[in-house]
């Protein structure tokens, strides 16, 4: 870690849950929801819930939540980071999806199968390809009606931000929702909360990511996640300048070959390689 470094990586695991996952600084969680969420009606509450699942299978109890909370009309939330793009990361959002709903389902009584909004909320340091060619850094998705384009079914919501694509500076920042993301980005970078932010939310989330501030225990731990984080942005960012070096062509299927194979080269582990490119084990063991 860098001497210079004065506030925490949000993008690690520990960074991420020192500051939106402990009920001392719900509010910070509460705050950031509500911005993201928009015109929606504002949570008062959050109640933090397991975040591992106990499921019926064993595919079931693997869906480790990052964050899994309700507000008090009973709405869950799923809040989820995610470092590196994985082969099936839409396949996992849905399926992700599914314990928060079904789990509404009482026990030994009668149901009308009435259901509280589920939404996932995933903040990725990765873009998914845009055919709209818009540089959109949040989308939000919902089941929609093919021929009139309208929201077929509001309580199923997935909302994706995308952190490469916002590139707005502390200048440009305008609504709180600017700041958060402005905040989520650029912490790690930052020596003092920029004037901008002066709010008493940020205040208490700058108070809470000075590095100074952790014990013994708690550094330990923010250095294991540092480490794993700067791994992985290291060995991706040499692949893919690597993969450019050689003249590869923007077509994604090839340039993914290309990753993995140097991934593959650099010793980095089948199960890895996998989640980052998309590629499956069989045709990363051809390489």
């Amino acid at each position: 870690m860098s001497s210079k470094e004065r506030y925490i990586n949000p993008f690690t695991d520990f960074g991420f849950k020192k500051l939106f996952g402990t009920e001392f600084n719900k509010e910070l969680l509460i705050d950031f929801l509500n911005q993201v969420l928009g015109d929606r009606e504002r949570i008062q509450d959050l109640t933090y819930l397991n975040t591992e699942h106990l499921g019926n299978t064993e595919s079931d109890r693997k869906a480790i939540f990052d964050l899994y909370c309700e507000n008090e009309q009973g709405e869950k939330f799923i809040i989820e980071l995610q470092n590196v793009k994985q082969q099936y990361f839409k396949d996992r959002s849905i399926f992700y999806s599914t314990f928060p709903i079904q789990s509404q389902a009482p026990k030994g009584t009668d149901w009308d199968y009435y259901l509280k909004a589920v939404y996932t909320i995933g903040i990725l340091n990765f873009s998914f390809p845009d055919k709209s060619e818009q540089e959109r850094f949040m989308r939000e998705v919902q089941l929609i009606d093919k021929e009139t384009v309208e929201v077929f079914y509001d309580k199923l919501t997935f909302i994706y931000l995308e952190m490469p694509k916002f590139k707005k500076s502390e200048d440009e920042l305008l609504s709180q929702f600017d700041k958060w993301l402005y905040v989520l980005k650029n912490l790690h970078r930052l020596q003092n909360r920029p004037v901008k932010l002066q709010e008493k939310v940020f205040e208490k989330l700058f108070s809470e990511a000075e590095i100074a501030k952790l014990n013994k225990e708690e550094m330990s731990a923010y250095e294991e996640s540092l480490k794993v984080y700067r791994d992985n942005k290291n060995t991706m960012d040499y692949a893919i300048e690597t993969a450019k070096k050689e003249g590869m062509v923007e077509g994604a299927s090839k340039r993914e070959v290309e990753i993995a194979r140097e991934l593959k080269k650099n010793g980095v582990s089948i199960d890895l390689i996998e989640k980052t490119t998309g590629l499956t084990k069989e045709q990363i063991e051809k390489l």
